[in-house]
């Protein structure tokens, strides 16, 4: 896999070698060259650089520019020019690079998908889910344009007499902070709407993930978006997320709650809005009626999917009494059956942690609860066998409140089980906690399941499926109550968020003021005579 770009003036943008015999990379198929055409697209010009390396092994993989303040301003005024003309293109040529798109997605998949394994290490299935839901979203939101974006017609005061009609306006340029987890859905599906509706974005993904990022800015540019449309910038958080936030007309941040509260703080000084998806503690419910097989098998990708780094994964596992004895039997059974690996292969189950800060929260997590007498079911282990940050898929029984995983996110391959007695109760500790983004219930009665379901704070509820019913539903919203968010990507929400509603209001004939030597009590008269014979008519 080459890039066709060539090589910056200044060198490349990676040490080492390009001996292919000698250069770490090379066992991976990540030329040197192909690096650097990749980030050349990043606004960057403070001649730093931060290494990046892959969690399969720790090889390096670039040395990736680094941005500053002044870039970030760059960035921003380049992207404002871009969007004042691309707010003029019609809908149809939008949509239509949108679909656009969404075929080079597709086409283009495998290389996608060598990237997202070798810099988040994931198993390459699970990196499928991105490239899928990326397709998804492109074409959904191709597809609905103008169910979303088209002028409406509201009720005027006067029926007749009041014409009004309601806008949605871009609001500018976006500024999008996003995670590493998922580092091609989350870097390019929160913007694609955005652009739709007429935006530009000045985006900074996560530095543990750049190159998957800046390879969905380049199918941007290949599928037909204007230059300067979509920047990119790199740095810590710390250092650019201020300058990102302080220049954006509107901000979406996926990420931890302690940073999406202090995203929140800032854009209220400057009363721009945001959408944050932020953590969780997701439960699962096992009724008394569930399929225990079906149960246990989305029990799995529930939990381990991701290797557990997924804002929607489930933690806490609440099983009815009846169902439990086999519930476990059955989920530890398929839990120990999977099939475990760093590597580029489709059969592999789970892939590894992102870093050694992912894997010493697991293993703190872990070491802490089984301190305190929690038992260990399944897995429970560091497994540097198999790579450096790789951590057993574990289950535990027996967590209680004073340990670190019952209430806090771990966001690792670790779960926790716990018996209910009475659906009521574990509707109860299901709500437990500040979080409520994500949550699964198993039942063979749907409508039961669907009542219950309106009883658990969560943004998203899942029956008989562990997270991707409502993950790649893409028509309707997806978002956390309580500490897990505040706003919803996809649907009418995913796109609104991104525009200004403008009332327009033409009023014919009658005008909202006395006429012909009217006195004002007398018209006041003749509008409330008007309010009752509205109300009759049955008027809104």
């Amino acid at each position: 896999m080459s890039a066709p770009n060539p090589v910056p003036a200044g060198g490349p943008a990676v040490d080492g070698p390009h001996d292919p015999e000698h250069d770490p990379r090379a066992s991976y198929g990540l030329e040197p060259d192909y690096v650097e055409g990749l980030t050349r697209r990043l606004v960057a010009t403070t001649g730093r650089t931060a290494p990046l390396e892959s969690p399969l092994n720790g090889a390096p993989l670039a040395h990736v520019p680094q941005s500053d303040a002044g870039d970030v301003a760059e960035a921003f005024k380049q992207a404002r020019r871009a969007q004042a003309a691309w707010a003029r293109t019609s809908l149809e040529e939008r949509s239509a690079i949108l679909m656009r798109l969404h075929d080079l997605v597709l086409e283009r998949q495998e290389e996608i998908l060598d990237l997202i394994v070798w810099e988040s290490g994931k198993a390459r299935k699970h990196a499928f889910d991105e490239v899928f839901h990326v397709a998804l979203t492109a074409r959904y939101y191709a597809r609905t344009a103008h169910q979303h974006l088209d002028t409406e017609r509201k009720l005027g005061i006067i029926p007749g007499l009041t014409r009004v009609e309601v806008n949605h306006v871009p609001k500018g340029v976006v500024g999008i902070i996003a995670p590493w987890n998922y580092p091609f859905t989350l870097a390019l599906c929160d913007g694609l709407p955005a652009l739709l509706a007429g935006n530009a974005v000045v985006t900074k993904p996560d530095s543990q993930t750049m190159l998957t990022a800046l390879l969905g800015a380049r199918l941007l540019d290949e599928a037909g978006f204007p230059a300067d449309l979509w920047k990119v910038v790199a740095g810590p958080g710390s250092e650019i997320g201020t300058a990102i936030i302080d220049r954006a007309d509107y901000v979406c941040f996926t990420g931890s709650t302690a940073t999406g509260k202090h995203v929140a703080r800032q854009c209220a000084d400057r009363l721009i809005g945001c959408s944050l998806e932020l953590g969780g503690k997701n439960p699962f419910l096992v009724l008394r009626d569930a399929d225990v097989e079906r149960a246990a098998e989305g029990a799995v990708r529930a939990s381990f999917s991701n290797a557990g780094q997924l804002c929607v994964a489930t933690e806490r596992f609440f099983v009815a009494d009846q169902v439990y004895d086999r519930f476990v039997e059955r989920f530890v059974a398929r839990t120990q059956a999977m099939t475990l690996g760093a590597t580029h292969d489709w059969d592999n189950d789970m892939g590894t942690l992102i870093s050694q800060a992912q894997l010493d929260t697991v293993t703190a997590h872990v070491q802490d609860a089984v301190g305190k007498g929690a038992r260990v079911l399944a897995g429970g282990k560091a497994r540097p066998d198999l790579g450096p940050y790789f951590f057993e898929p574990t289950i535990l029984e027996g967590v209680t409140p004073e340990m670190t995983c019952f209430g806090t996110e771990t966001f690792g391959p670790v779960v926790s089980l716990y018996r209910f007695h009475d659906e009521a109760d574990a509707v109860a500790r299901a709500n437990d906690g500040e979080y409520g983004l994500n949550a699964s219930i198993y039942s063979q009665d749907g409508p039961r399941a669907r009542m219950l379901a309106r009883h658990v704070k969560c943004g998203t509820v899942n029956i008989n499926e562990a997270f991707a019913a409502t993950f790649a539903s893409v028509d309707s919203p997806m978002g956390g109550m309580r500490e897990s968010g505040a706003g919803r990507r996809q649907g009418t929400e995913g796109i609104r968020r991104y525009t200004e509603s403008q009332s327009v209001a033409t009023q014919r004939l009658m005008r909202f003021s006395p006429v012909l030597g009217m006195s004002d009590e007398t018209f006041a008269k003749v509008m409330t005579a008007n309010a009752r014979l509205m109300k009759k008519l049955g008027r809104a």
